[in-house]
């Protein structure tokens, strides 16, 4: 049964990729001769600054590329909006050991595709790049400004923090709605900026409607998952053979509950996930041995515990309905009053072992109904659970059909 599971696991998430759907949705482009293009563009949901997309036009299923150097301005119709722009911009970096001494920033000409957040009489502007965060403005007509935030080293690896665009918005964008102190206590995030600028806009026209995009709201699921398990499990002790025991494989059930945090760039489509899972193994098996009368020894496991996966988790979407995922995770284990005893034929003890059990690995693969009903194969690579002794090893894995119901 193991195998199979490995075996179904492995062609899974061989043939996701080829199985997953590109999603194109509508939306238009702006070429360098102004027309606009209304198209079907590859939504890829850009956690960074695209330099390019991918569209169809309405009716042809050939996949064409464009890129920054022949658009002036793209978008997916209620979702997002990216405009060229040549900007002076600082890539400082906020990583110590190469900060900057410099208080002012150190701009360089580029020509980006900006992200539109907010646009109005006030519109802002964002330009995401790795772990760059910039934020651009325009006020009206005028050319597109960087917000000037800047860590720089002061001394000996001292921090210092030039907070200059809350001048620039105090300077350019006055309102009777807004106090002073706002603009002194503005955080250079974008949930704050946001508010900012729909508070500035609405104070200038009171008919101003926000476009901000609505993102997907439900970036948490609990699910509980019981699940079937088929175990194997082998001891060996360096020093006698008596002790080398591979027990029968064992079929139980057991118990977990997965609390998922989803991502909310690239459509969605990566998750982190942690599921404490309750699982207790109990058996034995009889072993002929020379070294006690009888000509025997019993092993008997008897083991419970805590595991504790944390791992990523992809998905490949099919249709609104349906989708499937891989994930792999790294698995913590607490074991509780759990021990492994190797008894005589005469029922006296030969040898007792606390267990205290090893991390392990693990992958899976599986399919989502509905963001409701969820089926999985996950196999655990074998830990070991004598991690106490030198001479003793084991080797516990597990492979399970699991099954899933999301309360959130």
């Amino acid at each position: 049964m193991k195998k199979l599971f490995i075996l179904f696991i492995f062609l899974l998430v061989c043939n996701l990729q080829s199985y997953s759907q590109i999603i194109f949705e509508n939306g238009y482009f702006i070429n360098e001769n102004n027309q606009k293009i209304n198209c079907l563009i590859e939504n890829q949901d850009w956690k960074n600054n695209p330099t390019g997309f991918n569209y169809k036009l309405d009716g042809n299923q050939n996949i064409l590329a464009a890129d920054i150097k022949t658009i002036k301005e793209f978008g997916v119709n209620g979702q997002s909006k990216f405009v060229r722009a040549l900007v002076k911009i600082d890539r400082s970096t906020t990583k110590i050991e190469t900060m900057s001494r410099e208080k002012n920033p150190e701009f360089n000409d580029e020509k980006l595709f900006l992200k539109v957040l907010i646009e109005g009489n006030a519109t802002l502007y964002l330009y995401d790049d790795g772990n760059l965060r910039s934020f651009f403005y325009k006020n009206n007509d005028s050319e597109i400004k960087q917000l000037v935030y800047k860590m720089y080293l002061v001394g000996n690896y001292s921090i210092a923090k030039n907070n200059y665009f809350r001048e620039q918005l105090f300077i350019d964008f006055k309102c009777e709605t807004i106090s002073q102190k706002e603009y002194e206590n503005l955080a250079y995030e974008k949930k704050a900026l946001e508010k900012f600028f729909i508070k500035y806009n609405k104070c200038n026209d009171p008919n101003f409607v926000s476009n901000e995009t609505k993102k997907k709201k439900d970036l948490f699921n609990l699910t509980i998952r019981p699940r079937l398990n088929s175990t194997s499990f082998s001891t060996n002790n360096s020093m006698s053979d008596t002790f080398d025991i591979k027990f029968d494989s064992n079929t139980n059930v057991s118990l977990g509950v997965e609390t998922e945090f989803i991502f909310s760039f690239n459509k969605n489509k990566w998750s982190i996930i942690v599921e404490p899972t309750y699982q207790y193994y109990k058996t034995e098996k009889t072993k002929e041995s020379s070294v006690y009368l009888g000509g025997e020894v019993i092993g008997k496991v008897d083991y419970k515990s805590i595991e504790l996966p944390i791992g990523l988790r992809h998905y490949f979407f099919l249709n609104d309905g349906f989708k499937i995922f891989a994930n792999a995770s790294f698995v913590f284990d607490f074991s509780s009053q759990s021990k492994i005893k190797f008894i005589r034929n005469d029922g006296s003890e030969a040898n007792s072992l606390d267990i205290k059990s090893g991390t392990g690995f693990g992958i899976g693969a599986g399919c989502k109904l509905k963001d409701k009903y969820s089926l999985e194969f996950r196999y655990l690579t074998g830990r070991n659970l004598l991690s106490n002794y030198v001479t003793w090893k084991s080797s516990f894995a597990t492979a399970s059909l699991i099954l899933g119901y999301s309360f959130f």
